[in-house]
């Protein structure tokens, strides 16, 4: 059980800077790894001129973050029921120094301390308050008539069960009477079965609702590349490094990731239309739906009686990722501060609190006003720029070092690069309306880097030359440049512990530079690999059976399909039905020219096999918990027809490996 500080005081907090360590903080001399080296003098060099050069005299963003503490927990983990820690802030105290710490950008110092808020806060009177600091994202509890309305209720079902709990012993307990999923990302709706039950909502008791396209984005968007994204977002967001002055830092929109089990249960509402008005629990609100902005399902909220707005992920602390590191369809900057503007003309004039997923709220309406125009204008102007340098010529391989964020923009904490960053988005839009080809056709149909490499390791005069040089140019703080080479060495030379020694603390210090904590977490990450190997695998969270039933039984055919090895399924030919009668669907599954196809609707007259199962047995299978051959060996579902074709499907079928190689020689 969780005891919760009853005091409105916040005492010893972020913002009173005082020494508040653990025993196992990590202090500046102290760096995670044996090889790992401090900032050298050209990044404490850069980091100084960069605290003299930013407006660290607006302070409005932490009066802002502390405005309303009500309580926090008497510990600053959360655990699961088994005792296991699913949620600790204390891995992050060093931040309560008073120190600034040459090796993170004084910029993203700033944010990380901003995102140690931790508790209950009161947003609006007896009406709206924010759970922070439990997760990636807030969940916001709006008051009703008779209950509690959510929004966003985290990523697991333990810390949203936390914060809930913090809510009502602090506020007295209530019943949730709706939740509210502001968008498509599991952050924000993952923890739902942490604060209602399925059966609460099947009763009419609690409502669920959701922006139109809700379900088929929540699972689509993980389904076809799930083994390589969570690959990559382990690099993002630093799970395989230690938070440290010299590791994870923070995630820009938040702390970390929680661990825990994730769920989901169905919308009872969902919202169509570009507006609509809703009364939910004597709560008025108008739903703005927003979509391919931030998520392409996703819904901004005004409260007119209180003149509150509610912008989802839509407009946080930070300029967000047009493209997001760990991968995922690229998003539309143009379309992104469009719906922004609509929401600043529309409610924008009016409010007078502005409410985030994210981060922290603003008051007063002069504020909010121009946190929604810069964050409109640092979207449009990524868009409108990079489209005129590509229209001059400049090229995706190119566009990263043209682009530059106007200078009146970047004196704006709103539009400071925390989460995406001016490299990795300008590319992106580039990407968007021109491709990844940059019109050059040596770059058409390049080699492979391993394949290439050995050819430049020659033409440089050989990995000793190189190490030396990219060592000339480490010592002088040239880190670009000695990564460009460095890093032909290691693929030449993958089992080359020098070069990927040297090329590690080349990322160091590139990582300590950068302002956005997904380009630093990646960077530091990838230093790690280089040095120890690729992480072994955390144990994934456990996968609640509803996020199961949320695929589609196509999604899981299609999803299957991805793991076909061509090679071996070239000349394998069959066609097998496929029946799930709990669900009245027909699918035809088709195996030719070395791929898997599906089609719902439809049965063949010539299979070679049928198997009929119901779609609640399936769900067995779409968890990985068993195979279809197992179910069906077991007397879940009937087959008929040519059984060899099952064995002849797992054949072909490859089994990802989920710490793949992404440097050389750093896989498992």
């Amino acid at each position: 059980m969780l005891f919760f500080k009853k005091s409105r005081v916040v005492g010893i907090s972020i913002f009173s800077f005082a020494l508040v360590v653990s025993a196992g903080s990590l202090y500046a001399q102290d760096h995670f790894n044996a090889k790992g080296s401090p900032p050298s003098s050209f990044t404490s060099q850069l980091q100084n001129e960069l605290r003299n050069s930013l407006p660290f005299d607006d302070q409005r963003d932490f009066e802002e973050s502390r405005r309303g503490f009500i309580a926090e927990p008497d510990s600053r983990q959360i655990l699961a029921a088994n005792g296991s820690v699913v949620w600790d802030m204390t891995r992050y105290d060093f931040l309560l120094e008073d120190t600034d710490f040459d090796s993170i950008h004084p910029s993203l110092q700033r944010q990380a301390t901003l995102n140690m808020n931790f508790g209950l806060y009161e947003v609006v009177p007896d009406f709206i308050y924010q759970v922070r600091g439990f997760d990636l994202a807030n969940m916001t509890i709006v008051r009703g008539e008779s209950g509690w309305i959510l929004f966003d209720v985290l990523l697991t079902s333990q810390t949203a069960a936390a914060a809930l709990r913090l809510v009502n012993e602090q506020l007295g307990e209530l019943p949730v009477r709706a939740v509210v999923y502001s968008h498509s990302h599991i952050d924000h709706f993952g923890g739902v079965r942490g604060v209602i039950s399925e059966q609460e909502v099947q009763s009419g008791a609690v409502q669920v609702i959701a922006p139109s396209g809700f379900m088929e984005e929540a699972i689509a968007e993980n389904v076809y590349a799930g083994n390589a994204m969570s690959r990559r977002a382990g690099l993002q967001y630093g799970r395989g490094i230690p938070s440290g002055p010299f590791g994870q830092v923070d995630s820009a929109i938040g702390k970390a990731l929680a661990a825990g089990t994730t769920g989901l249960i169905s919308p009872t509402m969902v919202i169509e239309d570009s507006y609509e008005e809703h009364v939910i629990d004597g709560v008025r609100m108008v739903f703005q739906n927003t979509p391919g902005t931030e998520a392409p399902a996703e819904m901004n909220t005004w409260f007119p009686d209180q003149k509150v707005f509610w912008a989802a992920e839509n407009i946080t602390a930070t300029i967000h990722n047009v493209y997001t590191l760990r991968g995922a369809l690229v998003r539309d900057a143009l379309q992104w501060s469009k719906q922004i503007n609509e929401a600043l003309y529309r409610f924008g004039q009016d409010a007078e609190v502005l409410v985030s997923s994210h981060n922290w709220p603003r008051w007063g309406n002069e504020r909010i006003q121009q946190v929604m125009r810069t964050q409109r204008d640092a979207y449009a102007n990524l868009n409108n720029q990079v489209l005129n340098l590509a229209n001059q010529g400049v090229t995706i391989n190119e566009i990263h070092n043209e682009y530059k964020v106007p200078t009146s923009l970047a004196q704006q904490w709103s539009a400071r690069q925390y989460h995406g960053s001016e490299f990795h988005n300008s590319r992106a839009v580039l990407n968007r309306y021109l491709g990844y080809w940059d019109g050059n056709p040596a770059t058409l149909a390049p080699l492979s880097p391993a394949e290439s490499a050995p050819l430049y390791v020659e033409m440089m005069g050989g990995a000793t030359e190189i190490i030396s040089q990219g060592q000339t140019l480490h010592d002088q703080g040239q880190y670009r440049l000695a990564m460009e080479i460095l890093n032909k060495l290691v693929y030449a030379q993958p089992e080359n512990s020098e070069a990927k020694d040297l090329l590690a603390s080349v990322f160091e210090q590139l990582g300590y530079q950068y302002e956005s904590a997904s380009m630093r977490n990646v960077f530091l990450s990838s230093a790690q690999e280089l040095r120890n190997g690729a992480p072994a695998v955390a144990a994934p969270r456990g996968t609640s059976p509803s996020l199961a039933r949320a695929m589609t039984t196509t999604q899981w055919w299609d999803a299957v399909a991805t793991r076909v090895d061509s090679s071996l399924a070239d000349g394998t030919n069959f066609t097998m039905n496929f029946s799930s009668p709990d669900t009245q669907q027909n699918f035809v599954v088709e195996m030719s020219g070395g791929t898997l196809s599906n089609i719902e609707g439809y049965l063949s007259d010539d299979a070679d096999v049928t198997i009929t199962m119901n779609r609640s047995d399936l769900e067995a299978v779409i968890m990985g918990q068993e195979t279809l051959a197992s179910q069906l060996q077991a007397g879940v579902g009937t087959v008929t027809g040519n059984q060899a074709v099952l064995l002849q499907l797992a054949s072909v079928l490859v089994t990802f490996n989920s710490s793949f190689e992404v440097m050389p020689v750093t896989g498992n």
